[in-house]
């Protein structure tokens, strides 16, 4: 037997027995609000990319088809009985997941929020995208930029935000509220509810224009919202009249920068938010995080707090000047 084959034997009797520990494949299920939404899907590159680096992951890309919490329970019962390895989940609801999530850890699944979080009980790490201060503070900048490109001193502005219950959304609202007195030119009016859903974000855009006649500004933080509610307003006549920005994806956005009805918008990239995601579920099954820290690859580390939160960047900002380029890649 040659030294080759000699070594080969002694690799292969070593992960028998180790009992597949070091060798086995490291099952890590992403999973979105809900499929079909371009946002997710670019979080998915990431992820597989980062699995391609890792060498001995498989990422398991999954959802619910509505974003509700009950939709993404049941998808999170499935993985438990596939005996996944690690969990990595943008919640519908950060409560509701908490007792399937509780089943998962207790049988040895390790568990991360990101993108919309799960309350700390459910989970052991949570990766915001960015700090709600930024992005809050960004959605009303950005706000009243489209209010002085309008040439107006102030401006009457909606919201159009996913669901009730987004952990995200929310907290995004609240930092928004809170920055309001630094900006007097945007007047907040409205709330509104999309669901996340194209058909229904569209809808509600148009009860906001017709509720709010003096409308100049839709804020939406929700990738599939701001979409919806630029080609609302190009369909009602609305373009110079009215302006939607909030977080997008540049490649679902050019067309409305490109007419008109968005002069501005922000988002973090999700490739590296899916990719970051994955590192860090990597991470926790192999136990090389900490209290304090945990790594996101090439992206570097995460700093976390008692609470297990951390950030990953701060929102970048996308216009006519940029929106080609970045449409091209995500």
């Amino acid at each position: 037997m040659t030294f080759k084959k000699i070594l080969s034997c002694a690799l292969m009797a070593s992960c028998f027995a180790l009992a597949g520990q070091a060798c086995a494949e490291v099952k890590i299920a992403l999973v979105a609000k809900s499929l079909g939404n371009g946002f997710f899907e670019a979080a998915n590159v990431g992820a597989q990319q980062a699995a391609k680096e890792l060498g001995d992951v498989k990422v398991i890309y999954t959802g619910p088809t509505t974003t509700t919490a009950e939709a993404q329970i049941e998808v999170l019962n499935g993985l438990i009985a596939q005996g996944v390895d690690a969990i990595a989940v943008s919640a519908n609801d950060p409560d509701a997941l908490v007792p399937v999530l509780k089943k998962a850890m207790q049988r040895g699944i390790k568990v991360v929020s990101w993108d919309s979080g799960v309350a700390k009980e459910g989970r052991q790490i949570h990766l915001n995208p960015s700090s709600n201060d930024l992005i809050g503070q960004m959605n009303v900048q950005l706000a009243a930029d489209a209010i002085k490109a309008l040439g107006l001193p102030k401006g009457d502005t909606a919201i159009l935000s996913a669901t009730p219950t987004s952990t995200n959304q929310n907290l995004w609202i609240a930092e928004m509220k809170k920055v309001l007195p630094q900006y007097p030119a945007v007047n907040l009016v409205t709330v509104a509810y999309g669901d996340d859903l194209s058909d229904k974000s569209y809808r509600e855009t148009i009860g906001l224009l017709k509720t709010y006649p003096n409308l100049k500004v839709i804020i939406s933080p929700s990738s599939v919202g701001i979409v919806a509610a630029a080609q609302a307003v190009k369909d009602q006549g609305k373009i110079g009249q009215v302006y939607v920005t909030g977080l997008g994806l540049p490649s679902e956005m050019a067309g409305a920068v490109k007419s008109g009805a968005t002069k501005s918008f922000a988002i973090w990239n999700p490739i590296d938010l899916g990719y970051a995601a994955t590192y860090i579920a990597y991470d926790l099954v192999k136990g090389k995080t900490t209290a304090t820290q945990a790594s996101m690859g090439k992206l570097g580390n995460v700093q976390l707090d008692a609470d297990g939160n951390g950030a990953m960047a701060k929102p970048f900002i996308y216009d006519a000047g940029n929106i080609d380029q970045f449409a091209k890649i995500f």
